[in-house]
């Protein structure tokens, strides 16, 4: 199976092939003031996936030291996905996918920084902090 998301304008595309290895939810303060929201959605593919369209690069040091690359349209600014240094996976945003029936997320990290009014879904695994 492939999926594809695309930014708002179409200009930046990203191809995965099968399942996501895992879904999440993501309340960091980064997640926050990079999604303009409340949280980010994020789901991690193995490869093969495939790049369409000119993206630019921003670099962030996570909590944990880990360098991240988040690729976005430089036309429309919209984040389609991230890689992160030392790793084989993509983490593509969920909502890039505009598919409804994309599976939910399993986990959900930095609840600590969670608003209030926020409900996850029964059953999800919750993390004060990144558990890796």
């Amino acid at each position: 199976m492939t999926r594809t998301a695309t930014c708002s304008c179409g200009g930046l595309r990203i191809d995965v092939v099968d399942e996501p290895r895992a879904v999440g939810i993501c309340h960091c303060i980064a997640c926050q003031r990079r999604t303009g929201s409340v949280f980010a959605t994020l789901a991690a593919f193995l490869p093969p996936y495939t790049v369409t369209g000119e993206a630019t690069e921003y670099v962030r040091i996570g909590d944990q030291g880990s360098r991240m690359v988040f690729r976005f349209c430089p036309r429309c600014g919209t984040t389609v996905f991230h890689t992160e240094e030392g790793s084989d996976y993509v983490s593509v945003a969920v909502g890039a996918f505009a598919d409804p029936g994309f599976p939910a997320p399993r986990a959900s990290v930095y609840d600590s920084r969670r608003h209030h009014w926020v409900r996850l879904p029964e059953g999800i695994a919750t993390y004060e902090t990144d558990p890796d």
